[in-house]
């Protein structure tokens, strides 16, 4: 037990919460005769604990202290900070009572006797109404429900409540794009979260009902801000908000109990839209999640940024393009938008950068019920995602086709027949392609299962028989997945295949082999051709067909993505109409401001057999 003197008027000021809390939320709580709040953060793996309170003179307490300290001496710092505090108040108060008046003498508005500075509050810790002994040590003192007393002012101990580790808004907001903070959580869920969207009163706008601007404190003394009435982790701003800031306040939750509350604002005001987008007319065909019985499945090269943000991609490969409609987050935007209006419960993409994935595509996804794995490549990588409402993920057996080729068992006969070609071998040992490999079960029936590949083949037109090989090493691969680890499940197998319907890639995945004559073993010239039979086991259909096109720069079109389905176990029910020739060349060609990629989604429902 600690005591001190004077410290009984700056407790009776401490915050209601360690998080921001608006006065009217304060004042209910008051009402209601809430304790104040100390939040614990005390983790197994970590030597010391955290202890947080708020003092009346607007400064936190964030305390860091050993786990295998006495409770003692915590109680004793907290005595000194205390003390700290009524001194702070008590010179404040002197100062401002010498202050002279506008009429020369000491100010009037500061009356009253000098804080008191003999009372003895108690500063103790309790636990199910009874004292916890000081020699306890603070891993085992500091429980959750436990009671905090100093002076007059009681906390209520929560240990290791939900928090935000992270919590951001992205930078460019459009009207008309939905607007989704990236967040982090520690000790809770984000189904679990509060919150709740302001924006920036105009000047001059008349009060809403209910009183006027909203209470909620602003940041900026010039600012008021208005509630919208979204409640809602995504949120998508009309043109009405255009030249507006956001304000979004988050309450982290787990479903039991929740957190101290954090605010943010966005950096920039809502800009005006690019108006129609070449995808808008075809989310007519995808307003709802499909039911149980089939699987919306996409398949889209979104355009790394790593690769849309040079000077070449600039000059020569998009010249046609806005610099600004190449901007990540100006294109984000709209990739977001695209993606969660397809209401998919499968999508594999392409040229993903490491920072989109995490920063960008998850939150954003994960906010309209879909999860997400990432395999990196070099600079950039595949995505696959999942709805979860439908589909756990159960296994991942990824690959490069350059390691798989060298050191996996399943390849050797493939092996020695490159070993033959030492060029050629050369050549595809040097690629760095990867295959995303992801088992899915339904949630509704877990006899169902489905393997979902994922890739990007090597990119260069001369590249054909290095296709040809990555592809023979995917399905080597997807076969022993999806044969011998899960014997009989049906697979979709979507990516860039950079290889057109007339390539020789394309005719073995169809076919199911490839002759050792085939022009593409000599794609790159007579030095590095690598004559060779291939043969596969599948029975592989282009699930959207052959469309006229998939990719469409200034320089090139031609189809090159494909969603491949198990012919023998899944059918399909519905192909989604890509964008028309007119929507597609409408500022040229891909990327615009309209559309964020040089490739263009493929999206279908399927259905088992």
């Amino acid at each position: 037990m600690w005591r001190f003197s004077g410290v009984r008027a700056t407790l009776r000021g401490v915050r209601t919460a360690v998080g921001h809390c608006s006065p009217a939320e304060a004042a209910s709580e008051k009402a209601a005769g809430a304790m104040e709040r100390a939040v614990v953060r005390c983790v197994p793996s970590e030597p010391k604990l955290s202890l947080s309170f708020a003092l009346a003179d607007g400064s936190h307490k964030n305390m860091q202290r050993d786990q295998s300290e006495p409770l003692g001496r915590v109680l004793s710092r907290i005595a000194t900070n205390a003390l700290k505090g009524h001194a702070k108040a008590a010179a404040a108060k002197k100062s401002r009572k010498n202050r002279p008046s506008a009429s020369g003498g000491a100010d009037p508005s500061v009356s009253g006797p000098e804080p008191a500075a003999a009372s003895e509050p108690v500063v103790k810790l309790y636990y199910r109404e009874e004292a916890v002994a000081e020699d306890v040590l603070n891993v085992d003192a500091w429980q959750d429900g436990a009671v905090l007393q100093i002076g007059d002012v009681k906390y209520k101990v929560e240990r290791n409540p939900p928090a935000f580790t992270e919590l951001q808004l992205p930078r460019y907001v459009m009207a008309g794009f939905p607007v989704c903070p990236k967040l982090s959580l520690e000790f809770g869920d984000p189904a679990s979260c509060l919150f709740l969207w302001y924006k920036e009163a105009r000047p001059g706008a008349a009060e809403p009902e209910g009183g006027g601007p909203s209470a909620l404190p602003p940041s900026s003394p010039t600012s008021a801000w208005t509630e919208t009435g979204v409640r809602e982790r995504v949120y998508t701003p009309s043109n009405a908000d255009i030249g507006l800031r956001l304000r979004l306040r988050c309450t982290p939750g787990n479903g039991q109990r929740f957190g101290p509350s954090r605010e943010l604002e966005s950096v920039c005001p809502v800009e005006a839209g690019p108006g129609t987008c070449t995808f808008d007319h075809r989310h007519l065909y995808t307003k709802k999640v499909t039911d149980d019985a089939l699987v919306r499945t996409v398949s889209y090269n979104i355009l790394a940024d790593t690769y849309a943000q040079t000077e070449f991609s600039r000059t020569v490969l998009y010249p046609y393009c806005a610099p600004y409609a190449l901007e990540v987050d100006y294109r984000q935007n709209l990739i977001q938008k695209e993606l969660a209006g397809y209401n998919a419960d499968l999508i594999c993409l392409q040229e993903v950068d490491r920072a989109v994935f995490a920063d960008s595509l998850v939150p954003a996804l994960e906010a309209f019920g879909l999860e997400g794995v990432f395999r990196i490549k070099q600079h950039e990588g595949l995505a696959t995602f999942y709805r979860k409402s439908k589909f756990t993920l159960v296994g991942q057996h990824d690959i490069s086709f350059q390691e798989a080729l060298e050191s996996d068992s399943l390849h050797k006969e493939l092996l020695e027949k490159l070993v033959l070609y030492p060029l050629a071998q050369e050549k595809v040992l040097q690629r760095s392609s990867v295959l995303q490999v992801s088992i899915l079960q339904s949630t509704k029936d877990s006899s169902k299962k489905i393997c979902v590949a994922n890739t990007h083949l090597y990119w260069h037109p001369k590249g054909g028989y290095i296709r040809l090989i990555q592809m023979a090493v995917a399905l080597a691969h997807i076969k022993h997945v999806s044969c011998d680890l899960y014997p009989g499940i049906p697979v979709i197998f979507c990516g860039d295949f950079n290889s057109t319907p007339s390539t020789g890639m394309y005719e073995f995945v169809i076919s199911g082999s490839i002759p050792e004559d085939h022009e593409d073993w000599a794609s790159n010239g007579e030095e590095e051709r690598c004559n060779m039979s291939l043969k596969h086991f599948f029975k592989l259909r282009s699930a959207c067909g052959e469309p006229a096109y998939t990719n469409y720069v200034g320089g090139f079109h031609g189809c090159l993505d494909y969603i491949f389905i198990d012919s023998d176990a899944l059918e399909v029910e519905q192909v989604i109409p890509l964008p028309s020739h007119e929507e597609v060349t409408t500022h040229q060609a891909l990327p615009s401001v309209s559309h964020p990629s040089d490739h263009i989604a493929l999206v279908c429902d399927l259905k088992w057999k």
